[in-house]
């Protein structure tokens, strides 16, 4: 047998099972082509180089931006065990904040972390196996939800969607889905400042009083309301516009996206007028931007990827300096989880080795989504458009099954950016039997109350053939709102889902063959909804949950 094909017969534990003997990949039963026909055979990943080069000006080389790196990559050093392990997140040491902390990010005291959640930011120590909060501040304007309050909510046992929305409405003031953009895409400077934006479009530098004592607690060095740089029109979404989140080019410009435009500060005078670039009438923004080492910003509306070049001088979309635009197929707002009609995703950068493949990656917006490759930087000369795809700019996309039987549900679609690991990229599907309109009740139900969405891909990027094979696939595993991430020393990926029987669990899967490796179970506390954050660990091996009530240690590291 040809250690090039994944094995597909049989139920999904005797695959596992006999692709491991083999050392080949598993895939689901299902899952013999893909989208477009070709052949789930993949061969031995190329190099795609050790990820993108670190930013001097963030605070650390992974963790101190949402989704870890200027890449963008969900990708991360820490080991994380293997087996099952059963934990009771109410007796783990546990930071009460929220509902939602999008990310637990890098300080640059490697004994201390930032968090950063829909109340404002916290200061963390977890030196010695801890994880105790000394200092936090509710960002201005955000009305301060009380622990006792947010986990009267979080400790009820959700049987219909009508008792959610009751307990949110009484326990928490009627919040909704507005509230949970704050800190969403912020970062950590190499000064160990907080950026940090509001659904109010607001932008807040937090930094310690004193950084010798970080008890003595948080201030705002910083204020800037951004609301005069956008636009006076609504968005796709019959919103005003507003910002999505900042992030920093590899010369310390501070680069904020809104729904509708990139701007360009001069972190060291936020008064100063910023370069902008303003995206079409009809387009909105609704996720973050990856940047690169030469300061290439890449971002998505719901139509159209762009780079857009900072110059040291200024922002371009001259393709002289090297800035593009591609359309990319679209398609309608799904019911669950996801916000928007375009991608779901952040752009994710792939290829770093500077002689193959240099990709950006997305997951489209078409009802059943395509995995999107674009031409980072130079077309390969002769080049030709491939058949389905809307420009040249698109090395390749593949239609993502997420290990479905056919015929595949009306939608498969992913609010979750493509996790990166050399040039192989994973994806989820988010779309489950749910669907409030309103996410934050939406989030709540998507599993205790809804049927949760189920299925995912592992893909493999060919810079030979300068296409995508799929390398294996699982129908069977649930992944609700949370962002995956893996562990590239552990060689894992990571989702967070629910099940009737064993209720919020993290699951682990081989990178190569797709077998489950890994599983925290978490029982049926609401505290194990990971609630559109990002799976994250610790450097001893234990998880760093980032709950919908605030993030916990899991202890689970030998």
């Amino acid at each position: 047998m040809s250690t090039a094909r994944c094995l597909r017969t049989g139920t999904v534990a005797a695959v596992v099972a006999l692709a491991t003997a083999l050392a080949v990949p598993a895939c689901s039963s299902n899952s013999s082509e893909s989208g477009d026909g070709r052949s789930s055979a993949t061969s031995s990943p190329a190099p795609a180089g050790s990820g993108s080069a670190r930013n001097p000006h963030l605070a650390a080389d992974k963790y101190a931006v949402t989704h870890l790196d200027s890449s963008q990559s969900d990708s991360f050093d820490d080991p994380v065990p293997t087996g099952t392990f059963h934990i009771d997140p109410a007796q783990m040491p546990r930071v009460t904040v929220g509902p939602v902390s999008i990310i637990t990010l890098a300080s640059t005291d490697p004994e201390y972390r930032w968090i950063s959640s829909s109340a404002g930011v916290r200061y963390v120590d977890v030196s010695d196996g801890g994880f105790k909060e000394v200092a936090g501040m509710d960002a201005p304007g955000v009305a301060p939800l009380p622990a006792p309050a947010l986990d009267a909510v979080l400790n009820q046992n959700f049987a219909d969607v009508a008792q959610i929305q009751n307990a949110v409405k009484q326990g928490w003031d009627g919040m909704t889905w507005r509230r949970i953009t704050n800190g969403v895409y912020s970062l950590v400077d190499k000064d160990n400042r907080v950026y940090y934006t509001t659904g109010d479009s607001q932008l807040y530098v937090f930094g310690l009083a004193n950084n010798d004592k970080p008890e003595d607690g948080i201030e705002i060095i910083e204020h800037l309301d951004l609301k005069p740089f956008l636009g006076t029109g609504t968005t796709a979404t019959g919103l005003p516009e507003n910002v999505v989140g900042v992030n920093l080019t590899y010369d310390g410009r501070l680069i904020v996206a809104s729904t509708r435009e990139v701007l360009a500060f001069d972190r060291t005078d936020l008064d100063a007028a910023p370069q902008r670039v303003r995206f079409g009438e009809d387009e909105t923004v609704s996720n973050s931007m990856a940047i690169d080492a030469d300061n290439g910003i890449y971002i998505a509306s719901n139509k159209i990827m762009r780079k857009i070049v900072w110059t040291g001088s200024k922002l371009s979309t001259e393709e002289a300096d090297g800035a593009w635009s591609s359309p990319y197929d679209t398609g309608r707002r799904p019911p669950a989880v996801k916000f928007g009609t375009g991608t779901g995703s952040t752009p994710t950068l792939m290829g770093f080795d500077g002689k193959s493949d240099e990709l950006v990656v997305i997951t489209d917006g078409a009802d059943q989504m395509h995995l999107v490759a674009f031409w980072r930087n130079k077309i390969p000369e002769g080049f030709q458009q491939k058949p389905g795809t809307r420009s040249n700019r698109i090395a390749d996309q593949i239609q993502v099954t997420a290990g479905l039987p056919d015929p595949l549900p009306e939608f498969v679609q992913s609010e979750q950016s493509v996790v990166v690991d050399g040039y192989g990229a994973f994806v989820v599907q988010n779309i489950g039997a749910g669907g409030q309109p309103d996410r934050l009740i939406d989030v709540l139900a998507n599993g205790p109350v809804d049927t949760p969405p189920h299925g995912m891909q592992r893909f493999e990027w060919d810079p030979a053939g300068h296409r995508w094979n799929s390398v294996w696939a699982r129908g069977d595993v649930a992944s609700t709102s949370m962002v995956p991430a893996v562990s590239t020393s552990t060689g894992a990926v990571f989702v967070n889902g629910y099940s009737k029987a064993d209720g919020w669990e993290v699951t682990g899967l081989d990178w190569r063959t797709g077998e489950t490796v890994h599983r925290t179970i978490f029982g049926h506390s609401n505290l194990g909804n990971g609630a559109y954050a990002i799976i994250e660990a610790l450097p001893n091996g234990d998880l760093l949950f980032n709950s919908i009530g605030g993030p916990f240690r899991a202890k689970i590291a030998k």
